[in-house]
């Protein structure tokens, strides 16, 4: 459906060449757009850029770590030269160190706060900056689970998800009269290769299923759907909400 479209776009994902990122990256272009990636980790950029590729849509990926504005406001620079326009920005960029509250180093909470939550503001700020000078725009903040209910040894991550929830509702009042929607996604346990070890563990992947109706973890694929949407004509007039995709974690 036309509706659903992103033919023409410019779609930016932070965190791009991760597991979550790359499958949105070839989700979007897909669906029609070109995409611009960043990440502090270049590894994979050849892989990745060749899926996006094989779609026949236009790729650009950036070394930049979204904790530093002057590297933020440099790739925004480079993504507008290159393209000329940026329509979506996916704040996807994250990290979560597990542990004991009382137990976590003050270094690991200002790394866990400064990547979930000062990371997101500052590619928002600058996201937002570009979309006002051409009259509208999409900004999707990857929230969590964790930022709607409590999760074991992830204090830090929690309130930093909090954090976003709240921020996605704040920006969506602050720019809805430019002409910019801003929501969030709420992912249940995704299993990825960051936490494959922790979700793995036979003890932890009960407790999940326990809490899951849907009696199962989630696939980066199952992300792809709302963010499209949420990048789409289709949500218009849908701002400030946060999309849990959790196979009903959050409803019991």
């Amino acid at each position: 459906m036309e509706l659903f479209s992103l033919t023409g776009k410019v779609a930016l994902i932070t965190g791009g060449l991760g597991d979550i990122g790359r499958t949105l990256a070839r989700g979007f272009a897909e669906a029609g757009a070109d995409v611009a990636l960043l990440d502090r980790n270049l590894a994979r950029r050849a892989e990745v850029e060749a899926q996006v590729r094989a779609t026949g849509r236009r790729v650009l990926t950036l070394e930049a770590d979204v904790r530093v504005r002057a590297q933020v406001d440099a790739a925004f620079e480079r993504i507008l030269e290159q393209f000329g326009r940026l329509d979506v920005t996916v704040n996807n960029a994250g990290l979560n160190v597990r542990g004991p509250a009382e137990e976590l180093a003050e270094a690991d909470l200002e790394t866990v706060l400064d990547v979930n939550l000062k990371g997101v503001f500052l590619c928002g700020q600058a996201a937002a900056r570009a979309m006002k000078a051409r009259g509208g725009g999409k900004i999707i903040n990857v929230a969590s689970i964790g930022g709607a209910v409590a999760l074991p040894s992830s204090a830090a991550y929690c309130g930093s998800k909090g954090g976003v929830v709240l921020l996605t509702r704040a920006w969506a009042a602050e720019w809805a009269p430019f002409n910019i929607q801003v929501n969030a996604i709420g992912p249940t346990y995704i299993r990825t290769q960051l936490n494959a070890a922790f979700v793995d563990r036979p003890e932890i992947r009960e407790r999940i299923l326990r809490f899951t109706p849907a009696g199962r973890l989630g696939r980066c694929e199952d992300l792809v759907g709302t963010a499209v949407y949420l990048a789409s004509a289709a949500s218009d007039l849908v701002t400030g909400q946060t999309i849990y995709v959790d196979g009903g974690y959050t409803a019991v």
